[in-house]
């Protein structure tokens, strides 16, 4: 369940925290490339595998932006943490759901 700013009920939002742009905030949370289908890019990847599969790839791109936030966006470090964090949610989200 999400609150009226987008964050998952219950977890804190990153963009109050980090003083983030509305433009930074939108490219971390809803970027335009994965709306351009009927349903977004990520409930495709959720629909296409198994539960446990989802997870991984959840699991796998949180480690892969706190791995490399310090070298990617160096003009803007904190991106790829938000990126990092939208991902924990959303494994979060799907973990709550799931029992």
């Amino acid at each position: 369940m999400r609150d009226r700013e987008g964050n998952l009920a219950g977890i804190a939002g990153p963009r109050k925290e980090t003083n983030m742009t509305d433009e930074v905030w939108e490219q971390v949370n809803s970027p335009s490339h994965y709306n351009s289908n009927t349903m977004e890019t990520i409930d495709l990847i959720r629909d296409s595998m198994e539960s446990e599969e989802y997870r991984g790839y959840l699991k796998g791109n949180v480690f892969k932006y706190v791995s490399r936030y310090r070298y990617k966006e160096k003009e803007n470090p904190y991106k790829d943490l938000l990126k990092a964090q939208w991902y924990l949610c959303k494994l979060i989200e799907d973990m709550k759901n799931d029992g």
